[in-house]
């Protein structure tokens, strides 16, 4: 992990002064378990979690919102200020200060969008089929998300199939009993920028 974290530190800037990495996968998948060991492993990087910018009327059509409240500020070396989504209250909550920190975690389904790929400075897929995630969140969730979950799935089939994350991520995060391992994903052009996503071999476990 700390391997890892030193690479993603090194990458160039994407979106003004910040490096922002997006964690992408099936609902369920444990991205924000990886997520926060990645950002614990980058000394405290922020997370921004895609569930604060989601709805329960725009489960996925929040890119305008993304865009204005976070990534522009930050594309230009501002802080940014988002207003978080309360789930359970079903409104936004006061704004909370994003500032322009060296790198930024961007995680949730849809982390890897169409619209964010060119501010990222790397993708990240958690490999996880999707009905293992979905099985792992009903589970997590419990009886009171069940007819949440129903509407989830159908949600999230039709997002991946009109806007794919997986087919462009730089790495693929495969959770075993070591820790992780970190795959080269399809997204990766060979080349000299590979062992980015490679360590000292075809994987790396942190």
């Amino acid at each position: 992990m700390h391997d890892l974290a030193s690479r993603l530190r090194a990458l160039p800037p994407s979106c003004g002064p910040v490096r922002i990495v997006g964690v992408d996968g099936h609902a369920g998948s444990g991205k924000s378990t990886f997520a926060g060991r990645l950002a614990a492993a980058l000394g405290g990087a922020p997370v921004l979690h895609l569930d604060d910018i989601a709805t329960h009327e725009e489960l996925f059509d929040w890119t305008g919102r993304l865009l204005a409240q976070v990534i522009e500020p930050l594309g230009r070396g501002e802080t940014a200020r988002y207003t978080p989504y309360d789930w359970r209250a079903r409104r936004f909550g006061p704004p909370r200060a994003l500032p322009p920190a060296p790198v930024l975690l961007v995680e949730g389904v849809g982390a890897g969008r169409r619209a964010l790929r060119p501010h990222l400075a790397r993708l990240l897929w958690m490999e996880l089929p999707r009905e293992d995630s979905w099985t792992r969140g009903r589970l997590r969730d419990g009886a009171e998300q069940r007819d949440f979950w129903a509407g989830w799935v159908a949600a999230e089939r039709a997002h991946f199939a009109a806007d794919p994350s997986r087919p462009y991520a730089d790495l693929l995060v495969r959770q075993s009993p070591e820790g992780y391992e970190v795959l080269p994903g399809p997204g990766v052009s060979p080349g000299p920028d590979q062992d980015v996503t490679q360590g000292d071999g075809p994987s790396a476990v942190c």
